[in-house]
């Protein structure tokens, strides 16, 4: 797979090598194909994704897995109560032999980075990676040091605790392409999870189970070059604003999407389009994905929450009654 030609790569490569990821990946993850393409379309839009699951769900080591399919440097940050922007960023040290300032790069320095359980640090800790995840760049006492091409942010937060926790501030939120939710595994799959690993007394890691590079940082490149190739249609492009626009017109919604949801929403339209090998986005692609793009951006009225009105059933039906082109 390594040696496809990664200067021109065909919609049909792409598809190819999104079907090696998958293959890799499933050497550790039993079930989860959805939240695996949602991955995938993140990956070739450059989107950052949002894990929102119970404890046990195999959220982290989907990321470890997907990151060694890639042949990307991955990173973990173990977000606490106490971590501060530092640790995250890293910092400019002193050293007494050259007399100069030397930066000493925090672990956001990568190509895939794991924020786990990151509702868990505090709004102030949380915003260090707003810059980063917008800009894929750090400012560090005022110079600019630029993060890798494929910068790609895969966070995980659990939804049962609610001690110790702190609300992801909404500017982070609306910088993350998806939200998924991880559900807990079928009997079946629970059955096979059990049979695969049962006898080990932890997971093992990816290189244990075999996974390895399937792609690297040029075919990602090249993949995501033949994305931008795909065509958005004006009729289609209305369909995304106009969808975008009915979630701040609706009474049920106190805080509808931002412009930004709709490029997020586009751009990954493009991408799903490329992976299933078609050079054009269908309303199908928009339908599909806009509960994943919405989900977190969202906010009910009072009088929705009193109801108990729920943010995807609200996105189902704005899908159903916003025109799409035939």
């Amino acid at each position: 797979m390594t040696e496809m030609n990664s200067q021109a790569m065909s919609l049909a490569d792409v598809g190819v090598l999104a079907d090696a990821i998958r293959q890799e990946v499933g050497k550790a993850i039993v079930g989860q194909p959805e939240t695996i393409d949602h991955l995938l379309v993140a990956l070739m839009a450059r989107g950052h994704v949002l894990l929102e699951g119970p404890p046990g769900t195999a959220k982290t080591f989907l990321a470890q897995s997907f990151a060694a399919s890639l042949g990307l440097e991955f990173g973990r940050i173990q977000f606490t109560p106490d971590l501060m922007p530092g640790d995250i960023l890293g910092s400019n040290l002193f050293n007494f032999q050259t007399s100069q300032f030397t930066l000493t790069r925090g672990p956001i320095f990568c190509d895939l980075l794991l924020a786990d359980e990151i509702n868990r640090t505090p709004p102030k800790t949380q915003a260090a990676l707003l810059e980063a995840m917008q800009e894929r760049r750090v400012t560090l006492d005022g110079a600019m040091h630029p993060l890798p091409e494929h910068f790609t942010v895969v966070a995980t937060q659990n939804p049962i605790e609610s001690q110790g926790v702190y609300p992801l501030p909404e500017a982070q939120l609306d910088r993350f392409l998806f939200k998924l939710l991880v559900p807990y595994p079928s009997a079946q799959e629970e059955a096979r999870i059990v049979s695969r690993f049962g006898a080990n007394r932890g997971l093992p890691s990816p290189a244990e189970l075999g996974i390895g590079a399937v792609a690297s940082p040029a075919l990602l490149h090249a993949a995501a070059e033949a994305v931008k190739r795909v065509t958005l249609s004006d009729s289609v492009t209305e369909y995304v604003v106009r969808l975008i626009r009915a979630t701040r017109e609706s009474a049920d919604i106190a805080v509808g999407a931002s412009p930004r949801a709709a490029v997020l929403l586009a751009g990954a339209a493009r991408a799903r389009a490329a992976l299933d090998g078609r050079d054009y986005v269908l309303p199908d692609d928009v339908k599909a994905l806009s509960t994943s793009v919405l989900r977190h951006r969202l906010m009910l009225s009072p009088a929705a929450e009193i109801e108990g009105k729920q943010v995807e059933a609200l996105v189902a039906t704005l899908v159903e009654q916003t025109e799409a082109p035939r």
